[in-house]
């Protein structure tokens, strides 16, 4: 039974005695009681729901406070190789077409490629940079700029290994669609800072995304939690711009209208979904003026569009980037962008020029722009895919592909900015080949522990209560990697 059952009574004979009744209604009896009790519930559900949306999406302390009040997360969707990116190993190179020592693979089984595929080594040139003398590829040299201001974490690890869970996993701790992702336990434990834009924004550049939105899903958490995808071209959000013939006025009275009737049948049933409706058709209102505002890039400086690389009338990887720091600037708390396309199972030369190409400008400015304008320290910036890349190489004919790299989970390298975390630090290493971590492992859960930490969330204890069972973003795992906080 739940709130929506009926409740069943018995229809006594004639003649009524106390042992036909507690013989013949017991369970009845049973049910009332019960029924009694998912009534009051139910009744304060719909109480609590009532209340729910004017006072869900407000701002909230933390356990503790945390140095970051803001997130954009880079996902660069496909997985970067970070043998040709950040973790340079010249023994590749002297291995060059000879296959790794069975000692090494062990037992990993992959996609594309057999376990004695011959090794491909580095791709391009590396340098060391700044103060800290972190180790780059020739492919980056805008963040090459800025590694005094970044921590390069290389000692990453997963436990997926294709794109859809290993994307889904990164964002939610769970390799199914259904739990919730990062920004929705970021928005469930802070709120939103702004009353005119969505609490959390995703936008996406490149082709599609494997995991689909089931990365910025709210999972089983009411929808209001739930990242909000922004468009590229045109209206942000479809349909948030009024038809013709509907003034101001028009649009009002319709939306309280609307609001009044939702009212009714959230008292009537208390479903918090319809509350998270009713916030939506007043959030869709306000951003018929916020909106525009928000995506008019042409008010910011000629210096500030050089510097990210954008052309205000194009959607690309730059102008994401930029409308992140004004999201930022007016309260947005956590932003997506998907950057798709660096699944190199063939050309991973091509295919990092192409998208280093894309990303790497933008992706420093955004960091140098947060930081010239003090909104660095508040800001915790993310840049990374789910996997890494194998060392060795990746050749089939039978499908076209050569000189690529198939997907590998064990080791992949990201980097992080701002927010709480040590900037000039490189952390962690990969074996001489690239293919185990040997120092200082960062898994998956851990990452999230961090991140959360950062923002001041025991991830411990940011806890969520579905069907009798609290659950957390890392799940039953996870630690705070200490080393790499400021």
């Amino acid at each position: 039974m739940n709130c929506h059952d009926h409740l069943y009574t018995c229809s006594p004979p004639r003649v009524n005695s106390r042992r036909w009744f507690l013989k013949e209604c017991g369970f009845g009896l049973g049910k009332i009681a019960l029924g009694s009790l998912l009534t009051n519930a139910f009744v304060s559900r719909a109480g609590a729901a009532a209340v729910s949306a004017a006072d869900v999406l407000k701002p909230r302390a933390p356990h503790f406070p945390g140095k970051a009040k803001h997130v954009i997360h880079l996902f660069m969707a496909g997985a970067p190789s970070q043998l040709d990116l950040f973790d340079h190993k010249p023994e590749l190179a002297k291995l060059e077409g000879k296959p790794l020592p069975p000692s090494v693979i062990g037992g990993q089984r992959y996609a594309f490629i057999r376990p004695d595929a011959a090794v491909l080594g580095p791709q391009f040139k590396f340098a060391r940079h700044g103060q800290s003398g972190a180790e780059l590829s020739e492919m980056l040299p805008h963040l090459a700029e800025i590694v005094d201001d970044i921590c390069l974490i290389k000692s990453m690890k997963t436990d997926q290994f294709n794109h859809a869970p290993g994307q889904i996993f990164l964002n939610t701790g769970f390799s199914q669609p259904g739990r919730p992702s990062l920004g929705s336990w970021v928005i469930y434990g802070l709120g939103s800072e702004s009353q005119d834009l969505p609490a959390f924004v995703v936008m996406s550049t490149g082709s599609g995304i494997s995991g689909g939105s089931a990365n910025w899903s709210s999972g089983f958490m009411p929808s209001v939690y739930a990242g909000v995808r922004f468009r590229n071209q045109g209206d942000p959000i479809l349909n948030v711009s009024s038809p013709n013939g509907v003034d101001a006025r028009l649009q009002r009275d319709s939306l309280d209208l609307i609001e009044e009737l939702n009212h009714a049948r959230l008292g009537l049933v208390g479903d918090p979904e319809i509350e998270t409706r009713i916030a939506s058709y007043e959030m869709a209102y306000r951003l018929q003026t916020s909106a525009p505002e928000l995506m008019d890039l042409k008010k910011e400086s000629k210096e500030t569009l050089e510097m990210y690389g954008c052309d205000p009338d194009k959607p690309n990887f730059a102008r994401a980037c930029l409308l992140a720091r004004r999201m930022i600037e007016r309260g947005v708390r956590f932003v997506n962008i998907y950057h798709e396309g660096w699944d190199a199972h063939s050309d991973v030369v091509g295919n990092s020029k192409s998208n280093c190409g894309a990303t790497d400008k933008a992706s420093a400015a955004l960091v140098k722009d947060l930081k010239q304008r003090g909104l660095l320290d508040e800001t915790l910036v993310i840049w990374g895919g789910e996997f890494g890349r194998t060392p060795m190489v990746e050749n089939n004919v039978a499908l076209g592909r050569s000189l690529g790299r198939d997907h590998h989970p064990q080791a992949f390298t990201i980097w992080m900015a701002g927010g709480g975390i040590k900037p000039g630090l490189t952390y962690g290493a990969t074996d001489d080949l690239g293919f185990h971590v040997i120092e200082n492992e960062v898994h998956v859960h851990d990452l999230q522990a961090t991140i959360l930490h950062c923002l001041g969330f025991d991830h411990e204890r940011l806890t969520y209560t579905y069907q009798g069972r609290q659950f957390r973003l890392t799940d039953v795992h996870g630690k705070v990697v200490k080393a790499v906080l400021a």
